[in-house]
């Protein structure tokens, strides 16, 4: 079933107007229309909410990839002169780290926008290393909030770039233990999210509608703590959470060490089985290209900030990308299948 729209749409739109803190109308005497890069697909919540329908309500231009490529991308924003582009980080990372980077003039950007996928503080410190003038922003979602629930951006996002931010105009959010109780300012439970913007229902399935949708609250299912100051953080998915030998690892932490790597370019970590333990860590790494790692330097380099427990027993190092559904998550669930496959 449907969310409201409406209210969805111009929540969004506010956060598009704002993710250059500079906005220009497409209006006579206001100024050029700001030009938005479609790099996600509009069958997805993110492309028809978050791009479609809030950026034409912001009255922005639409430039469409038929696929994404970051070549491809750098050269639509040197020719349609782009102001804004985005996706999931590892988009952002693929257009910092191509040949073709310094190729192409890339200063109409104003603002790069992602999310959907942890994000390191590093990607925020090389996007503004690059884009002297452009405003980084990260937001988070759902299909069942219709897109954006929380936004980080601008100077907030400089200050704090580990959290996702909070929440627009029309949305609410809370931390609940697993008796649904509100939790307090800085606790870890699961994040729960409310507004005009939540979906009222899954079509035809009640027994799941009744499991996430309670008292008005949407139950993302995803471990989060918010601070003092309304800021939201992404522990982790709480189906996606790691339990070796009766302690909890969140992939999150792990993957933020190894995406504050040099090396590292992208980053997945998933559940090993172990007969013992239950389940040990391991990790795939994309590494940067005409970088060199090996597997033992990036365990330690994870072993000098983290629990010993949280280091990764194996890490599968490669130079293609990650696979990705359409609107650019990581596929755990085949590279868990691949590392148990190679283990066994």
């Amino acid at each position: 079933m449907m969310s409201n729209p409406v209210s969805s749409a111009f929540a969004q739109a506010r956060g598009a107007l704002r993710a250059g803190d500079t906005p220009r109308a497409a209006t006579p005497g206001g100024g050029p229309q700001r030009a938005i890069l479609v790099s996600v697909p509009f069958f997805h919540v993110t492309g028809s909410h978050s791009v479609m329908a809030a950026n034409t309500a912001a009255g922005n231009k639409l430039v469409i990839m038929h696929r994404w490529n970051p070549e491809r991308a750098l050269e639509l924003i040197e020719r349609e002169r782009v102001n804004q582009f985005g996706g999931v980080p590892s988009m952002v990372w693929q257009v910092l780290e191509s040949p073709d980077l310094l190729k192409r003039d890339t200063s109409s950007v104003m603002a790069v926008g992602y999310g959907g996928a942890p994000a390191s503080p590093e990607l925020v410190r090389r996007i503004g290393q690059h884009f002297k003038t452009a405003t980084p922003s990260n937001g988070y979602g759902m299909t069942e909030t219709s897109a954006i629930s929380t936004v980080n951006n601008g100077v907030d996002y400089v200050a704090k770039p580990d959290s996702i931010g909070r929440p627009v105009a029309v949305v609410e959010v809370k931390v609940v233990d697993a008796q649904g109780r509100t939790l307090a300012c800085g606790e870890v439970g699961e994040l729960c999210i409310k507004g005009p913007n939540i979906v009222r229902g899954y079509w035809n399935k009640p027994e799941a509608t009744a499991q996430t949708f309670r008292d008005g609250w949407c139950h993302s299912g995803d471990i989060a703590r918010i601070d003092a100051e309304g800021f939201v953080y992404i522990v982790d998915r709480a189906n996606d959470m790691l339990i070796r030998g009766g302690e909890n690892v969140y992939c999150v932490e792990v993957e933020d060490v190894l995406y504050s790597h040099p090396a590292v370019m992208d980053a997945a970590v998933v559940g090993i089985p172990h007969p013992i333990l239950g389940e040990e860590v391991g990790a795939v790494v994309q590494v940067t290209p005409g970088a060199s790692v090996t597997e033992d330097e990036l365990r330690r380099f994870v072993a000098e900030r983290l629990a010993r427990f949280k280091v990764p027993v194996r890490i599968d190092l490669r130079l293609e990308p990650l696979p990705r559904n359409a609107n650019g998550k990581i596929l755990k669930r085949d590279l868990r299948e691949a590392m148990a496959c190679a283990k066994s």
